[in-house]
């Protein structure tokens, strides 16, 4: 089954499901949106990669009401649920469903962000998409990632593992849930190293990065392009 079709058949149960599957998703969710510096009176412009249903750019709308944002994910499904949620702010948001591997003539932003989709790539593929983002920020913007980060060796990332399915039990997740939710990862996800995810920010012209926030298999990553003054 594609991508696309796999996502878009969990649009009923993905808000839910998102989090009991992030441990620890409001903090995570909370220092994101601490890391953007710029004022909040600012009609920031905002690109979200595999925006899903739009939870992330919900975050951010509310920290930016002025925001003018992009949509960006190829389960259109999931993005027909985006819409709906901003069906009151048409003019601040735009959708596009396509594989933002084809990221090319998207505009120019302040901030680019994504969460928990990038880990879909291979790793060449993350790279490129990484020197992407940083062709299309503006001086001083900033791309924040909330992304999976595979152990460093096998007995880690088994831990990691067992460690993040209890804690969606602990969270109200089913026996069923997790079970459809490894077999996702299974056919879908792939999982990078921390250090290389770091190395592939800098190789792609990041003056400053860093993994700001870890929860075991979670990471909060960013990047700048440029000086935050």
């Amino acid at each position: 089954m594609a991508i696309d079709q796999a996502f878009n058949e969990t649009v009923e149960y993905y808000d839910s499901w998102i989090r009991k599957a992030v441990p620890g998703h409001a903090d995570l969710f909370a220092a994101a949106k601490e890391l953007i510096p710029f004022p909040s009176d600012e009609p920031l412009d905002v690109l979200d990669l595999g925006a899903g249903t739009g939870l992330f750019a919900d975050q951010l709308l509310e920290k930016y009401p002025q925001g003018r944002f992009v949509l960006w994910d190829v389960a259109g499904k999931m993005l027909d649920v985006a819409r709906q949620r901003f069906h009151d702010r048409q003019g601040q948001f735009r959708y596009v469903v396509d594989d933002y591997r084809n990221l090319r003539d998207a505009g120019s932003f302040d901030l680019v962000v994504s969460s928990l989709s990038i880990h879909h790539l291979e790793d060449g593929e993350k790279r490129e998409l990484f020197l992407r983002i940083h062709d299309i920020l503006r001086d001083r913007g900033v791309f924040i990632n909330i992304d999976l980060i595979r152990g460093p060796t096998p007995l880690l990332e088994e831990f990691y593992c067992k460690n993040w399915f209890e804690k969606m039990r602990r969270a109200g997740a089913s026996e069923e849930e997790i079970r459809a939710g490894i077999e996702r990862r299974l056919a879908y996800d792939r999982d990078a190293l921390l250090d290389d995810q770091l190395l592939w920010l800098r190789e792609a012209g990041f003056a400053h990065v860093d993994c700001v926030f870890r929860n075991f298999k979670m990471g909060l990553f960013l990047g700048v392009k440029g000086s935050l003054k």
